[in-house]
């Protein structure tokens, strides 16, 4: 999709009822939720291998980056990516990372963004822990479903 036809999108949105509308065209998808800060939620996901029976994960993992998840031990939650994008750390290159392994995040707290087509998304914790592990880079590219935090749950 183009620029042109995110805005065509976005202005048909506004016209009418409709306050989300999510579109997948040759690879790509996009989101478009209006009335709300822009956003991009993990939402609910089925268990991930190796979580707890009865915990949340924060994220979904499917497809083929579903293989890329690493050993978690029971209890421990992953975040994942929500798109095919670029992984960013921080929100500009002068600034220190969203979070560091050992950080306490807080549901709804940004830890990274990711960028797909020239818009930069929030990913946000789905739940209060701490930072155990980072399992990307800055600026690296990442699937849909692909692992990119691993929490401990906190109370």
């Amino acid at each position: 999709m183009n620029l042109k036809e995110i805005k065509e999108l976005i202005e048909m949105i506004r016209g009418s009822e409709i306050s989300e509308i999510e579109v997948e065209r040759e690879g790509s998808r996009i989101r478009i939720r209006i009335g709300q800060k822009p956003v991009v939620s993990q939402g609910p996901a089925p268990l991930v291998p190796g979580t707890a029976a009865g915990s949340e994960p924060a994220a979904s993992a499917a497809g083929p980056a579903e293989a890329a998840l690493p050993e978690l031990v029971p209890g421990q939650v992953v975040i994942a990516s929500p798109m095919v994008g670029t992984f960013y750390r921080s929100p500009s290159p002068e600034l220190p990372p969203f979070v560091e392994v050992g950080s306490s995040v807080e549901t709804g707290q940004t830890v990274c963004i990711i960028e797909a087509m020239k818009i930069m998304n929030e990913i946000e914790a789905e739940r209060t822990g701490s930072v155990l592990r980072i399992l990307k880079e800055d600026k690296d590219p990442v699937e849909y479903g692909e692992p990119l935090f691993i929490l401990e749950p906190l109370p």
